[in-house]
This record gives C-alpha cells, structure tokens and sequence, in this order.
C-alpha cells in the first residue's frame, strides 16, 4: 500500500505549527529542498542530553524514524558533527531543532 507524501517544506511547517501548539520551540537550522528534501530531527533536551532522528520510509511508504548514534543520547559537539556530516552528504536536507526537555514530542510515525 502506497502512502501520499506531503513536501518536506510542508511537512516541516506542519511540525513548527504542532510545535507551537504544544508550547515547544522550533528551529529550522537547515532548508534542504523543498519538495523532497530528507529530514532529520534535532530534539535538544536543554542539558546537553540530544536525540536525532532521521525520517525514513517502511517497505509500505509510512513514514517511520531511526535513531542515530547507536540509539544514545549524544552530546552538543557530537550532534553538531554528525549534522554537518549530513550536510555534506546531502546539501538538499532539512534540519528541524526542537527543544524538548520534558519529552512532550510525539513522533508522526513509527521509532525503529
């Protein structure tokens, strides 16, 4: 079964809005392409504690999340590198910052 996907910019405006309802700063660090740009997560718990997930696709088309860094918490300079190394790799991605110390976030599909 084959999914509809929304552009990554509409996507990525849609989490600021549900952000904002829900009282959590969002940051857009990076625009990538705005129609299918990938996605990654920055979620900053605000004491140096950090989650990042990068959105992906199950073998049916529903949006799911993968953890990078081994499924650890990673550090501000380690999140930092790993992003940038992302960047390289791929110039067309978004990076999507939010802060979420109290883990309110709700994930829009799956967390492998």
């Amino acid at each position: 079964m084959e999914f509809d996907r929304l552009k990554s910019s509409i996507w990525i405006q849609a989490q600021i809005r549900i952000c904002s309802i829900s009282n959590l700063s969002a940051y857009v660090m990076k625009r990538g392409d705005p129609d299918a740009g990938a996605i990654f997560l920055h979620l900053n718990k605000l004491n140096g504690n950090n989650l990042v997930y990068n959105q992906i696709r199950t073998i049916s088309g529903q949006i799911a999340w993968s953890q990078s860094g081994s499924g650890t918490t990673l550090g501000d300079k380690e999140v930092h590198d790993y992003l940038e190394k992302q960047k390289k790799y791929d110039p067309d991605l978004w990076i999507l910052e939010i802060e979420d110390p109290e883990d309110k976030y709700e994930f829009d599909g799956i967390v492998l």
